[in-house]
């Protein structure tokens, strides 16, 4: 399954120079609003250290890792609901996305103009989310127009239940609430509104706060970053610091060199593995593998998932005739060292349609799928 981020943000925040540090490609980051028009978008591997350590082992003729795209959407404005800027297209392209990852701005400077004149980032954030939630009221006024009738007079049941639902978050949302944050539905009612409302604000968020390189290494006595920090905390969203000027600098350079930038500055982690770790973490995401000499690959899946279900990631032949499923862990590879050991310390399980995939499982289906001879 392909995940898919979009970046969003005030104009000049670093949204571009993040998505170039991201994705290693070059857009333009310009000192001006609207530079970024159509979404860039870039695909970037993941580079799992323990994908690299089996294929290190089983030298495949391939070695596949899992993908993230990140889409570096154009800067929101005050208005964007209405069409302001760029504001139909920028939203447009959200529903687009899995997560979204707000960038605010948290460094100072007055050679990076800020739109709104000064940099305030509390202030940034609540523009962002009212602009979304205005964008949602719309859906959901012309929504209710739309069933109210069929609820009403008709006793539609399906009209009734989305009724039930609209009346829930319209209350909240013109209080301020996104979508995401209503505790009044119930899980059944979060998943309708997710698959049929296309609702800006109910995909899950995370907060990127953009410290300046002279910051970063003590960016939790920024000011700005202590806001954005209790607004997260607030809403039970992630957060994750990163300077978008230093992800820029570690794009330029190898592997190599770059374990050893981040070393000189006291960084154990690159932004673009917080971000896909947090955006892994907020989604509900894991990964198991597949190995041999022809190829070792990681698949990405949904926490809770079956062994059948997986199969099917992998193709629809391996779900419809599953038989069964060989797996061991990760960590019992990196214990004993081979495959073989393993199957020597009986680690190797045999596991049926229904057991749940964990994270790090290496796993090898066992199927059958006869051909359908027609008569």
């Amino acid at each position: 399954m392909g995940l898919s981020v979009g970046i969003i943000g005030l104009p000049n925040v670093g949204k571009s120079t993040l998505f170039n540090a991201l994705t290693a490609s070059k857009v333009e980051a310009a000192n001006y609003p609207f530079a970024t028009i159509n979404p860039n978008k870039g695909t970037v591997r993941v580079l799992d250290p323990r994908v690299t350590k089996l294929a290190e082992y089983y030298e495949p003729e391939k070695t596949i890792y899992a993908t993230i795209e990140f889409n570096d959407i154009a800067g929101l404005v005050r208005g964007a609901n209405r069409g302001e800027g760029l504001g139909n297209q920028f939203l447009g392209h959200i529903r687009e996305c899995d997560v979204i990852l707000e960038v605010v701005r948290c460094f100072s400077g007055e050679e990076i103009i800020h739109v709104e004149q000064s940099v305030d980032a509390k202030r940034d954030i609540e523009i962002i989310n009212l602009e979304l939630i205005l964008k949602d009221l719309e859906v959901l006024y012309r929504r209710k127009d739309k069933v109210e009738t069929k609820a009403r007079v008709n006793k539609d049941k399906d009209s009734v239940f989305e009724l039930e639902i609209i009346n829930k978050l319209i209350p909240a949302l013109e209080n301020e609430v996104p979508a995401r944050l209503v505790t009044t539905l119930t899980q059944a009612e979060t998943d309708y509104v997710k698959l049929h409302f296309g609702l800006l604000t109910i995909k899950p968020l995370i907060y990127v706060a953009n410290i300046s390189d002279t910051e970063y290494a003590t960016y939790e006595d920024n000011v700005e970053y202590q806001k954005v920090k209790a607004i997260a905390k607030r809403e039970g969203a992630e957060l994750v610091a990163i300077s978008a000027e230093i992800e820029a600098e570690i794009a330029t350079l190898s592997s190599a060199d770059q374990e050893l930038y981040l070393a000189e500055l006291g960084i154990n982690e690159s932004g673009l593995n917080k971000v896909i770790n947090v955006a892994y973490k907020t989604l509900g995401l894991s990964s198991f593998f597949t190995t041999g000499k022809d190829e070792v690959r990681a698949w990405t899946f949904k926490d809770g998932t079956s062994a059948q279900k997986c199969a099917g990631i992998i193709h629809s032949d391996f779900e419809r005739g599953f038989i069964r499923a060989e797996v061991y862990s990760y960590n019992d590879f990196e214990k004993y060292g081979s495959e073989q050991k393993i199957k020597e310390a009986g680690r190797v399980r045999s596991e049926g349609k229904d057991y749940v995939m964990r994270d790090g499982d290496i796993v090898f289906f066992k199927f059958n799928v006869r051909k359908q001879i027609k008569n």
